[in-house]
């Protein structure tokens, strides 16, 4: 579950710092929050026998109908910023499964995987490259 939330706020973080409205500590009090946060919410929520169990609770998502997303609202609050200054973009959906992190974004385009993993023994710098990787496709 680590890796999988490495993932996600490093995905989140590349997104805020190409927006360059935040500091660098602001985004890095936004991503140690964030990552509390979905720490507390995944612990009893995580099956790594069976990765689509409980997709729908893990799911990061931003659309028409839900313009801000709550984890991410609480993450933003708790490291005094403005959800606005994240800089993100108007549909995003972002799955967080055991082993596997996926993005769309807007509601029609095709999901891309953001990281996936093996085992747990990654470290923080092969996560960032493969989300940099996924980022620049």
């Amino acid at each position: 579950m680590k890796n999988e939330i490495a993932a996600v706020v490093f995905f989140f973080t590349r997104l805020v710092r190409k927006h360059d409205k935040l500091k660098k500590e602001a985004v890095e009090r936004f991503a140690e929050k964030l990552t509390q946060i979905l720490q507390e919410k995944y612990k009893n929520h995580w099956y790594p026998e069976k990765p689509s169990k409980g997709q729908a609770y893990r799911c990061i998502r931003v659309n028409k109908f839900q313009r801000v997303d709550p984890d991410v609202l609480k993450a933003c609050e708790n490291s005094c910023i403005l959800y606005s200054d994240l800089g993100l973009p108007k549909e995003l959906t972002l799955w967080v499964d055991p082993c596997e992190v996926c993005c769309r974004y807007g509601e029609k385009n095709n999901a891309f995987i953001v990281a996936s993993f093996e085992n747990e023994d990654e470290n923080k710098d092969e996560i960032s490259k493969k989300v940099s990787r996924a980022l620049d496709k």
